[in-house]
């Protein structure tokens, strides 16, 4: 029977108990538990039963893809040095891997086979165990999956030892092809990137303005200026530099899903970038500056002001964000952050919060059918590449890593760019 402790490490109860590893050996192992001593035992119990339950570890040849996926979750992705949003990206990709037979596979009776169906089955589609339709997954999904399963067989080979090779060096990312009807009699274009026309933008902050709705102002940021969600959520009022119409964009809000915490932390790639602003957009950012400061008045003590708490868990900091009344007393290690987009008692708004009214304003508003808020972040692209904008500026106020990233997404997003590009040639013939 494994015998196991819970210890107190700052503010965290941590627990541990001892296993036998892959050669028989006992060693210790801890994990993260709560702020609960209590909760913290009651998890201690649940892992022990559950390893004498499977003994995962000492009987390499028990064990499952899903078991582990969970050890180089726990062992190696998170005490890693990737950023926060992508081990929860992987994490959620695990979990997906989990639910799909390859999960509950031996690890040992995995062939390149099994898991080049699996691939094959995420990148074309196909119908899931309990009867269900999965699509097809983007590229850049599938990139995520591979990663996953490379990391974890890797890990099984070395250190784990678990098996004496990697598998997945065999599996191919195979890309779908199109066929295309060479004799259709019908009109045919290329599929552009969904955008919305400035008369259904006005629709929607319309919309967001009769529900006197707080993901107005992260709406408007994001079509003038073509920031991410998570960006928009995440700026401080000291990233605003109103006299000279410019943001930095430094960090993005996310919910981390795994720890249950909404947080802020690096933007994607963890890039620092700066975008110029217009003139309507200073102007409703100044009036959004002026309300909200009515409205620490109106509120008093109940105004909520905004925080960030730093925390640190195995080798890792995570940032998280808390709002708490102007008149509550606020922990030593918690630093206020002046966020841009406010409710109206001053609390952040979320990244959740946002996403869900701009679904019901797709299903709402006319014209709207196919919106979600990275349509507006497409939409600043389209407009500022049929407006002459240089597809070197474009790349880099979108933060791209390379300006194919964005020609490969964006060169063709309208109709009418097309047409003047190609009535260019009008120009040559004449002045010739």
């Amino acid at each position: 029977m494994a015998k196991g402790s819970v210890r107190k490490k700052g503010k965290k109860w941590y627990y541990r108990f001892y296993i036998e590893d892959e050669s028989g050996n006992r060693v210790q192992k801890e994990f993260p538990g709560t702020e609960s001593k209590a909760e913290t035992e009651s998890m201690l119990r649940k892992a022990m039963e559950d390893y004498e339950a499977k003994q995962f570890v000492g009987k390499a040849d028990n064990i499952t893809v899903g078991e582990v996926l969970d050890m180089w979750v726990e062992e190696e992705l998170k005490p890693g040095n990737l950023s926060n949003g992508t081990v929860m990206a992987y994490i959620a990709a695990a979990a997906r891997i989990k639910k799909h037979p390859l999960g509950s596979r031996k690890l040992k009776t995995v062939t390149a086979d099994h898991l080049q169906a699996f691939i094959d089955f995420m990148s074309f589609g196909g119908i899931n165990p309990d009867g269900t339709t999965s699509k097809p997954m983007s590229k850049g999904y599938m990139l995520q999956f591979s990663a996953v399963l490379q990391g974890t067989f890797r890990f099984a080979v070395f250190p784990k030892r678990l098996i004496t090779f990697n598998p997945m060096q065999y599996v191919k990312l195979r890309g779908r092809k199109e066929e295309t009807d060479i004799f259709a009699e019908n009109e045919s274009e290329t599929e552009s990137v969904p955008t919305i026309t400035h008369d259904e933008y006005l629709k929607l902050t319309e919309f967001l303005q009769k529900k006197n709705n707080p993901a107005l102002l992260a709406v408007q940021i994001a079509y003038y200026t073509g920031l991410r969600i998570g960006e928009v959520c995440g700026l401080t009022w000291q990233d605003i530099n109103l006299e000279g119409q410019y943001l930095t964009v430094r960090r993005s809000m996310r919910y981390n899903g795994t720890r249950h915490k909404t947080e802020v932390g690096t933007t994607k790639r963890s890039k620092v970038r700066t975008v110029d602003f217009c003139n309507t957009l200073a102007a409703i950012l100044k009036t959004a500056k002026t309300e909200q400061h009515k409205n620490r008045f109106r509120y008093g003590e109940l105004y909520r002001l905004n925080y960030c708490k730093t925390v640190k868990e195995q080798g890792r900091t995570y940032y998280e964000v808390y709002s708490l009344a102007r008149g509550e007393e606020v922990p030593e290690d918690y630093k206020e952050l002046s966020f841009v987009c406010l409710k109206a008692d001053g609390s952040y708004v979320s990244v959740s919060a946002v996403g869900q009214i701009c679904q019901k304003a797709k299903k709402t508003v006319e014209g709207l059918e196919g919106f979600h808020f990275h349509t507006l972040r497409q939409t600043y692209t389209s407009n500022l590449l049929s407006g002459g904008a240089k597809p070197t500026d474009v790349q880099e106020l979108l933060g791209h890593s390379d300006v194919s990233t964005t020609m490969n997404i964006y060169a063709h997003a309208t109709r009418e760019a097309k047409r003047t590009s190609a009535r260019l040639l009008d120009k040559v013939v004449g002045e010739a």
